[in-house]
């Protein structure tokens, strides 16, 4: 066991002091034993440590190399802009050092595979391991419902265009909700309508009134730090929207695209009180590794699977991704990674709280009581003009996104808000630029 220790601290010791350059091929496991003079097993053992510490992968039949280190970011914000728009996740805390590891495995894993077009529905092993990798956010499916999506957005474009058993076309969406969609089904011609949501939840009385009226092909839902609100519904309403699901035949789309930054343990998704096959169940991956992989993973229902799978068609997402993304879940490395985002992101929260504490004394900007996951909706008064608000902050080289751009159109009852995200925003930066906020919204509205 000394002479293990003493072994690997001397690898380590020699890795960074730059004796081996990125990309390197370390020696053979023999060269090694006899170079430390000791057993091959002892080296095996510094080798796997190592490797454990993505400080150098391996590829079989081949060795063990130096990860490559020279395309890690540059620290963001050294422009001294203070980033409350972007909903990409940190550059800063990207695991590229592992995703490389990964690829690299898959592409050893998989290398012949790689030359054909795959399966439209995703690649089996991946789906074999998403059963139990849902199952930790109380998803219960079998393999053969799980289909791989390029991003969450593929999906939610198939449900929209392909026909339901209920019969039924409009689409119900909360108010606010997410843009991107928003502006796909009014260029697509939709027919969509909207049901408010605000920080306290939802009127469910008037869900249901809603369902009742027989129009509702399906209602889309974040039911879980909701863009842009950040906040989630109870237990109870979660539980009451499945039921009215089955009651009346409506279907629930449920993009829970920020699962992995869930800070109960037990948060029953809607999909889980579902006893009718009503919920489509959405997870996206691009929140917790990076947008450019462009995966996502749908939970189909029986009633819905074969016109899901006919309207998806052919295949279109990388089959490298889906490999690597296989290999970064099933070697633990996914779940350290989320734990890692979610305590960074936690502590952006309590430290933009702990700001509107200190300088939002008079109360202009609303904020809920529990807003979680990476957004926050900063309600303003009523005399506030949002865009020249958005601007005047920008002026002072503070990103903000007004709210208007995630209601529909033609929705009138809309609330008056500042989207703001936490992904990017430093932790240091965070009290700057809410003292900033309250300046500007103080001077907007009059006071």
């Amino acid at each position: 066991m000394k002479k293990f220790h003493a072994v690997l601290s001397q690898m380590e010791k020699g890795i960074k002091g730059g004796q081996f350059s990125p990309g390197q091929k370390l020696p053979s496991v023999r060269n090694a034993a006899e170079f430390y003079g000791c057993s091959v097993s002892t080296i095996l053992r510094a080798y796997g440590e190592l490797e454990r510490s993505h400080m150098i992968y391996s590829i079989p039949q081949s060795g063990y190399y130096m990860v490559d280190r020279t395309e890690e970011p540059a620290a963001s914000g050294n422009s001294g802009e203070i980033d409350y728009a972007s909903a990409s996740p940190d550059l800063n805390v990207f695991p590229y050092l592992d995703f490389q590891h990964c690829l690299n495995k898959a592409i050893d894993r998989y290398k012949y595979h790689l030359f054909t077009y795959g399966d439209s529905l995703g690649l089996e092993t991946l789906r074999h391991t998403l059963v139990s990798h849902l199952a930790e956010y109380q998803v219960f499916a079998k393999m053969e419902r799980i289909l791989i999506t390029s991003g969450i957005q593929q999906a939610l474009e198939i449900l929209a265009r392909m026909p339901f058993p209920n019969g039924r076309t409009e689409i119900l969406v909360e108010q606010p909700s997410y843009d991107i969609y928003l502006r796909y089904l009014e260029a697509e011609g939709v027919t969509v309508s909207g049901i408010a949501r605000s920080a306290a939840g939802m009127d469910l009385q008037e869900l249901e009134e809603r369902f009742r009226g027989g129009r509702i092909k399906f209602f889309y839902t974040m039911p879980r730090y909701h863009n842009p609100l950040g906040t989630s519904y109870s237990a109870e309403e979660r539980r009451a929207i499945a039921g009215l699901a089955g009651k009346y035949d409506v279907y629930i789309i449920e993009d829970d695209y920020m699962a992995d930054l869930g800070a109960e343990r037990r948060f029953d998704p809607i999909y889980a009180y579902d006893q009718t096959a009503h919920v489509v169940y959405l997870k996206s991956f691009s929140k917790i590794i990076f947008p450019g992989l462009r995966l996502g993973a749908a939970v189909v229902p029986e009633p819905l699977l074969e016109t899901f799978r006919a309207y998806k068609g052919y295949t279109d997402t990388s089959l490298l991704s889906q490999a690597a993304l296989e290999v970064y879940i099933k070697n633990g490395m996914y779940e350290h990674h989320r734990h890692k985002i979610k305590a960074l992101y936690a502590e952006r929260i309590h430290a933009m709280y702990e700001a509107l504490r200190q300088h939002n004394t008079e109360d202009l900007i609303e904020v809920s009581a529990e807003s979680s996951g990476m957004y926050m909706q900063f309600k303003v008064p009523g005399t506030v003009n949002l865009e020249r608000l958005v601007k005047r902050l920008g002026e002072r080289k503070i990103r903000v996104v007004s709210g208007n751009g995630f209601y529909l159109s033609g929705y009138r009852n809309r609330e008056k808000f500042l989207r703001i995200s936490i992904s990017r925003a430093r932790l240091d930066q965070i009290d700057e630029g809410v003292k900033a906020i309250v300046q500007e919204v103080k001077r907007g509205s009059g006071w």
